[in-house]
Parts: C-alpha cells; sequence; structure tokens
C-alpha cells in the first residue's frame, strides 16, 4: 500500500482542498491538507439550513475526477443537509482498496465505475448492489507523444488501475479489435487512479497508452499527449459510474440510502443547469484545482448526455448492458443476469423525494 493516497474530505469544513491536485500537468501530485473548525463552528455550519432536526452520517468513497463535482455542490449548496444527510467523502487510490473497503464497511456507499460491484459480486463474492447509474465515464483513449496508432503500442504498456475491471477491459477490448492481445503484444502496467495513471502517461518510457477521464484527459492532451478517440465511439454507450453498496447495508438503511440519493440527484440537477456554468467552473478551480481551461473543458463536456453525466444519474440499461457483456467477452462466464445486479427501488423512491 502506498502511503498518503488516500484522501478524506471532511465534512465539517467549509472549505476543502481534495487529495490529488495539480496546478500543472507536470507537476507531482500532493496529498490533501484540509483545516478542521472549531467544534461550534462546524455543528453550526453542518446543521444551519437544513430542512432535518437530525442528520444521519453517509460515509462515501469516489476517485478524484472533475465528476466529483456534484457532492462538493451538495456539501457547499447545503443540498444534502436538506435531505437529512451529512455526507464525508473520500479518494480512493484504486479501485482495489475501494472495494476491500466497502466489503470490509469502512464505507457506506461507493460511486465508481459499476463493473467493480459486478467484480465484487462475481469474483469476491461480496453481496453488494447497483443502486444509482452516474455518468458515461468521458473517457478517452490517451497515448503517448510518439504514439501515432493503435499499431504503434505494439511491445509497450497499458497503463491500468486494477487491470480486469471497468476501463482496463475497455482497454483490452479495443486493442483487441486493433489486432493487439494482452501478454503478446503489451503489457499491464497497472497503477491506480487517474493521478495516478496521468503520472505514469506524462513520465512516457514505455507507458503507452490509457483510458483517461476528466480532468486527467484533458492535462495529458494540454501536456501534448494524443486521444485515438472517446471510447464511446469505439464500444458504444457504457454505463460508468454509479453508485453501489452492500446489499446488506441498504435493506437496513433504506429511508438513509434514499435520501442520500435525492441529494445526490438534486446535485446533479443543479450542475447540469447550464446557467450555473461559471459558479460550477469556478468550484472546479477552487476544490480540484484546475486553471480555468481545465475546469471550462471539463465543466462542457461532463454536462454532455452519453459522454457525461446521465440525467437525473438514471442508469442507462443499453449501457449497463454493454458493461456485461464486455466483462464476459474479457473476462469469460456465462451471459449474466442484468437482474442479479440491480436493485433501482431506492432510486425510483429518492426521485420521488426530489420531485416532491
Amino acid at each position: 500500500m502506498r502511503a498518503c493516497r488516500s484522501a478524506r474530505v471532511h465534512p465539517d469544513v467549509a472549505t476543502f482542498h481534495p487529495g490529488y491536485t495539480y496546478d500543472a500537468p507536470h507537476e507531482s501530485i500532493a496529498p490533501m491538507k484540509f483545516t478542521q473548525f472549531a467544534p461550534a463552528v462546524a455543528v453550526l455550519a453542518l446543521v444551519a439550513g437544513s430542512a432535518h432536526a437530525d442528520v444521519t452520517l453517509v460515509r462515501l468513497n469516489t476517485f478524484p475526477t472533475a465528476r466529483s463535482l456534484p457532492f462538493f455542490v451538495g456539501v457547499e449548496k447545503g443540498i444534502f443537509k436538506k435531505h437529512g444527510i451529512k455526507l464525508e467523502f473520500e479518494f480512493t487510490e484504486s479501485s482495489s482498496a475501494q472495494r476491500e473497503g466497502l466489503a470490509s464497511g469502512k464505507f457506506d456507499v461507493v460511486h465508481s465505475a459499476v463493473d467493480n460491484a459486478l467484480a465484487m459480486i462475481e469474483v469476491a463474492k461480496v453481496d453488494v448492489v447497483i443502486v444509482s447509474g452516474g455518468d458515461g465515464g468521458t473517457n478517452e483513449f490517451i497515448v503517448g507523444k510518439n504514439i501515432n496508432s493503435f499499431a504503434d503500442i505494439r511491445g509497450k504498456a497499458l497503463v491500468t488501475d486494477a487491470p480486469n475491471t471497468a476501463y482496463a477491459l475497455m482497454a483490452k477490448k479495443i486493442l483487441l479489435k486493433n489486432g493487439l492481445k494482452e501478454g503478446v503484444d503489451y503489457r499491464i502496467n497497472a497503477v491506480g487512479a487517474g493521478p495516478f495513471r496521468l503520472k505514469a502517461m506524462l513520465e512516457g518510457g514505455d507507458n503507452a497508452a490509457a483510458i483517461m477521464n476528466l480532468p486527467f484527459s484533458a492535462q495529458t492532451l494540454e501536456a501534448g499527449l494524443k486521444s485515438l478517440g472517446r471510447t464511446f465511439d469505439m464500444l458504444g454507450p457504457y454505463q460508468a459510474g454509479g453508485a453501489f453498496v452492500l446489499r446488506s447495508w441498504a435493506k437496513a438503511h433504506p429511508e438513509t440510502l434514499e435520501r442520500y440519493l435525492a441529494g445526490y440527484i438534486e446535485s446533479l440537477r443543479w450542475v447540469v443547469d447550464k446557467s450555473h456554468r461559471e459558479e460550477a467552473i469556478a468550484l472546479l478551480m477552487d476544490k480540484r484545482k484546475l486553471s480555468r481551461s481545465l475546469a471550462e473543458r471539463s465543466y462542457d463536456l461532463m454536462i454532455e448526455p452519453g459522454f457525461g453525466f446521465n440525467p437525473d444519474a438514471k442508469l442507462s440499461v443499453e449501457g449497463f448492458n454493454n458493461v456485461l457483456t464486455l466483462r464476459q467477452e474479457v473476462e469469460g462466464g456465462p451471459k449474466p443476469d442484468p437482474a442479479k445486479y440491480l436493485d433501482l427501488s431506492y432510486y425510483d423512491r429518492a426521485l420521488k423525494r426530489v420531485s416532491q
């Protein structure tokens, strides 16, 4: 385990300094720093404006991408508090650490590529359930400065998070479609989450290709690397991000889960409302320490349907079926039944809460 890669965003702090920040594409990863206010101030900041006399703590784990914006909005605007949720969220170093944390009860909710839930169910035999959609991933196939085609990746490394889930499976499928087979034509360099893939790609060497999303994909392009295209265009719709939980936790805390999802849906509605564009860009610059150009590009692409956020975090049936098909094609096994992995009843009730 690498030190200082898990970055917690404290729920009682007005100004967040989340885990991995880049002031310029060439800079190294810096661990989070935060300041805790005095207890009385913290309590006032948390409860003020809440529509609920009581708030329930929800521990969320997610990745340090631009798509964390709804969480910052939901806290900054008091949206989660309005729904009775005290949100504490933590950025993960890798999908493996994230899955292990959820399985051990360290987190209540994970917001991540939903293929990680499939891996937990089918490989680790942990009973988790996907409870909402989230986004299409904003993924692009990024290559090094000296790579001009898929053929140029031959003999080099594909940079991934975990080598057997989500975007690594997408990359393997894309390379296979272009005549390149893992272990024969290229090797895997599994380094972890987006900041570490960015670092590896900027270092170059044999690190020839990676699936990257915002803001990291935009940072690579600003640094002179190239995109061979969007994964959406190469593989079709894909349900990337979504929320999943231990099934036992959902059954024990149904109202808490519904209120959390309601807070996320309402926060997401705020984000995709173009009248909030300038404020959203300012939040990305502040909370994710992005330049204005990176924040603008990230925001504009994230609100693009299909490529970015799902409207109201609704799960894409077509996109999820493609997730299942891709896992079967790359990892093998029988054809999966979508109903095995989904319980959208919490989402449906959350949507009604928001509409009230």
